[in-house]
């Protein structure tokens, strides 16, 4: 039976994840790029900057650095580990190439999305910000239909994306090494979740902020000592990676077998949308909350979020793992289980402390990922049910946490894949639809980010549940 499940489920993902969504994610960010100027080039020079500065008298919740956290939160998660493990056993090592270049050309559709998202973003009664696809959609292009069905999508995915495969990551990780229960991990990560996303997006952001830039650091250090202890076949590591991302199916290089340029392309860039949610219409969320005066600012820093998820982390992670691989030829791909046992060898390779900080990586990442994604369906499950169905969906996602660690891993992120695609297909609309704001509102801002010129953007004000 289970078997008929997955298949079936199996089937749906390779459509919504054929070549038509492959060409749908890539063009956008492709369009988006040429679109903004090439904004990638700002992501440096003014991005990071921006997201450690603070601005006086704006309208939002959160600082410009809380909302990066927040979404870096979410985005940064096991995607960035067991994620790119999977992409690699599914797809092999070329699977990095299109992960990474997923990424690079996300940055700008990160950016024009979370730049649309602050734009039209609203102010209930309360004094709550909201934004996102949905009212993009809904005030930018009188598409409130397309709004709900975003919400509706993006309420689902949050149970999947954000919540029960990161709870299942820790249970499996915890399990093989620490020896610990399932159902007490369950237990731990219920309490924690509800007693964070209970205090709203205020709550949500002082966790993160502290939690962000001490996992990513800690991981990006052990990818380091990994790297190190390869050095001798990191550049034929890069070299495979680029020649296998071309390959047909079969082909051998480095002594690694490619998946073939299609399943590269496939798993390379639904396992990029997975882990940086670029084009995916998540982060602009909380891109929303922020204190900023204007929309370039802080899709300005949203962008970062991209660049380091993908181009740094999830770089990083894709040269361990294939790099260990080269240097232990034995190892075989092909099911997801490799991809998990394939990133435990990897660690495994830093002395005593190797398995800790894959832990304490996968441990942080996702339990962060539940808390950003808790954030997001929050305003999705606001935005078409109202604020009565707030608490009805906390209760429901702390009970998925608990139950999550005896769901069946492959299924979830089968299912997880589906429906980040649903979720893709309005906010990509948003986004190409209201690319001639985009462009308007670069040129009108990006000018004057030297000089300061913050001429704060009126803001909608609803009703306390935040809709019109």
């Amino acid at each position: 039976m289970y078997e008929r499940i997955y298949d079936a489920v199996q089937s749906v993902d390779n459509f919504v994840w054929g070549w038509g969504m492959i060409a749908l994610l890539l063009g956008t960010h492709i369009f988006l790029t040429l679109r903004t100027g090439l904004i990638q080039r700002k992501t440096i020079t003014k991005g990071i900057p921006l997201s450690v500065s603070k601005e006086e008298g704006a309208d939002g919740e959160v600082s410009q650095f809380g909302a990066l956290a927040t979404a870096l939160a979410s985005t940064i998660g096991t995607g960035n580990i067991i994620g790119v493990g999977t992409a690699i056993a599914l797809g092999g090592p070329g699977a990095v190439l299109w992960c990474w270049l997923t990424g690079v050309f996300g940055i700008a559709t990160k950016y024009a999305e979370s730049l649309i998202a602050v734009k039209y973003r609203v102010k209930t009664e309360d004094g709550r910000m909201q934004g996102g696809a949905m009212y993009a959609l809904e005030r930018g292009l009188n598409m409130k239909w397309l709004g709900m069905l975003f919400a509706v999508f993006a309420g689902f995915a949050s149970f999947g994306i954000g919540c029960s495969t990161q709870v299942n990551a820790i249970a499996e990780i915890c399990q093989s090494n620490l020896g610990i229960e399932p159902w007490v991990i369950g237990v731990v990560c219920a309490v924690l979740t509800a007693f964070v996303i209970f205090g709203g997006i205020k709550s949500i952001a002082s966790v993160c902020e502290k939690l962000v830039p001490f996992m990513a650091a800690f991981y990006v250090l052990g990818c380091l000592i990994i790297l190190v202890i390869n050095r001798e076949f990191l550049l034929p590591t890069i070299q495979t990676i680029c020649q296998l991302a071309f390959a047909e199916e079969g082909a051998v290089v480095g002594g690694l077998v490619g998946g073939g340029l299609r399943y590269a392309i496939q798993y390379g860039v639904a396992r990029g949308l997975f882990s940086n949610e670029s084009g995916m219409g998540s982060a602009p969320i909380a891109a929303a909350a922020a204190r900023t005066k204007n929309p370039v600012r802080q899709a300005l820093v949203s962008s970062t979020g991209t660049f380091w998820d993908t181009v740094v982390v999830c770089l990083m992670t894709g040269l361990v793992l294939v790099s260990t691989m080269m240097k232990n030829p034995e190892l075989g791909s092909g099911t997801i289980a490799d991809g998990e046992k394939l990133t435990t060898l990897a660690f495994a390779q830093i002395p005593v402390l190797g398995p800790f900080i894959l832990v304490v990586g996968i441990i942080t990442f996702a339990y962060s990922t539940t808390l950003g994604w808790a954030y997001y369906g929050e305003r999705c499950v606001e935005y078409f049910a109202g604020k009565t169905g707030l608490i009805p969906y906390r209760v429901l996602y702390v009970a998925i946490a608990l139950i999550a660690p005896v769901l069946s891993l492959d299924l979830v992120w089968l299912i997880a894949d589906i429906l980040n695609a649903l979720m893709a297909i309005p906010n990509l609309v948003a986004v190409l639809l209201l690319s001639p704001v985009i462009a308007r509102e670069t040129k009108k801002y990006i000018r004057n980010l030297d000089t300061e010129d913050n001429t704060p953007v009126p803001v909608v004000k609803t009703g306390a549940g935040g809709r019109k």
